[in-house]
């Protein structure tokens, strides 16, 4: 092929990509401006009703600003129409849920956010989207005697310090890297002809707390499975030395690379990659960061046929649902959909699933609404998987190592197999497709 016809094509593909940017930007854009718009509706949502001291106040905190702000502000809608889903079924015993908002974008602000929270008569907070700020929030809350409920954050500790009166709905760091492991042992190993125990493993990390948390269950769970881990390459998205990093992969001669990373760092990698001509036979991230849309619009078809452990996103199988939880997705989707023009994106489906399980079903068991009350009705839930809009059930344990985590909390694998189209390949009620692309083309 000649290098004036390379060039051409390069051209037109970076036309192309740069026409797919705008589309996804204007996309965005008009998603972002009318969440934008509740925010700057919340004052009229936290005010009080016409009941007056009736209405329960709830504490909301999330970044609603800086550079977290775009997928927080999803994670807040889904909360919101929660609340709004409840109030307009009358309420917890005839009183509305009202929600007491506030921005939080940096975890030194933590204590005072919450001390202004209790001061305001909440006695539960909900937040905090991100792990580095929900950390802080959830030990703050504990110390002063109040519920701490998330509704995004995946970082293990968050449940692993045995504070009684801090729940999570949604997944783990460990649940993802454990998935992660397990559909490599039972579905790739035979789509490639091997063994679990003929696979070989490179895990690669970032250094930070959530990636390291997230590689060590991909690690404890393949030695379950009896994976073999020939590499464990940690580095610092700071400074990254992709050379060495990826001298050290080829080296080890994997099967299988597990990357757990954040979005930059992880589209870094896999262009690092391609460009060494390092190859593998499948890819899989670990950490959410493959999943999100920027991940497949920065790298197009550079991203095809990798796989990425996550929670369940919008559109996947509604057999996974219950009859209970079919209705209430249906209402969700049809809702998220009137008031933001676009499908429901995970994180406002992950905002909907933990809100709707706080005020729906915890709320009206609890004999008062203090936070020990609550904290009881939360451990006495026992709902079936497929309950909630997310697919899961609720079961949280009781155990220090793991205090108010969800046993039940639902994560799934997905691939990239078109640009910018994704599909649910695992577990199998969840999949709206099957795995493609393996061995990984390039």
């Amino acid at each position: 092929m000649s290098a004036g016809k390379n060039a051409g094509d390069r051209g037109k593909a970076k036309r192309a990509a740069i026409t797919s940017r705008s589309r996804i930007h204007l996309v965005r854009f008009r998603q972002l401006a009318a969440i934008g718009l509740v925010f700057a509706c919340a004052a009229c949502a936290t005010a009080p009703s016409s009941q007056g001291a009736a209405s329960i106040k709830v504490g909301a905190l999330f970044p609603l600003s800086g550079p977290q702000a775009p997928l927080a502000k999803q994670e807040y809608a889904g909360v919101q129409i929660a609340r709004d889903f409840v109030n307009a079924d009358g309420g917890v015993a005839g009183a509305p849920i009202a929600l007491v908002t506030k921005d939080l974008t940096a975890a030194g602000d933590a204590s005072a956010r919450v001390q202004e929270l209790k001061a305001q008569g909440v006695q539960a907070i909900l937040g905090s989207y991100s792990s580095s700020l929900s950390m802080p929030v959830s030990a703050q809350a504990q110390s002063r005697g109040m519920l701490y409920w998330e509704a995004g954050a995946v970082a293990d500790q968050l449940t692993g310090r045995g504070f009684p009166l801090v729940f999570r709905v949604g997944a783990t760091g460990q649940n993802l890297g454990t998935m992660s492991s397990h559909f490599a042992a039972t579905v790739l190993a035979p789509r490639l002809n091997k063994s679990a125990w003929s696979l070989r493993m490179a895990i690669v990390h970032n250094l930070d707390g959530y990636p390291t948390s997230v590689a060590s269950a991909v690690a404890q769970q393949a030695a379950i499975e009896g994976i073999q881990v020939v590499a464990n390459v940690v580095y610092d998205a700071h400074a990254p030395d992709w050379p060495s990093v990826l001298a050290q992969v080829r080296t080890a001669r994997p099967d299988i690379l597990v990357l757990s990373s954040y979005i930059a760092d992880g589209v870094d990698f896999r262009r690092a990659m391609l460009k060494s001509g390092l190859h593998v036979d499948a890819f899989i991230g670990s950490t959410m960061a493959q999943c999100v849309p920027d991940f497949g619009a920065m790298l197009g078809a550079d991203a095809i046929g990798v796989f990425a452990s996550d929670r369940p996103p919008h559109g996947f199988n509604p057999s996974a649902l219950n009859q209970t939880g079919l209705a209430v997705y249906t209402r969700f989707a049809n809702a998220y959909r009137r008031e933001f023009g676009a499908d429901p994106t995970e994180e406002s489906l992950a905002g909907f699933s933990a809100g709707w399980t706080l005020f729906h079903y915890v709320m009206p068991r609890a004999h008062d609404l203090g936070a020990s009350a609550t904290a009881a009705a939360a451990r006495s839930l026992d709902l079936p998987d497929g309950t909630l809009a997310n697919g899961a059930g609720v079961k949280f344990a009781d155990t220090p190592e793991a205090m108010g985590q969800n046993t039940r909390a639902a994560s799934v694998i997905w691939q990239w197999q078109g640009v910018r189209h994704s599909v649910t390949v695992y577990p199998p009620v969840f999949a709206t497709g099957t795995p493609g692309f393996i061995p990984l083309p390039r």
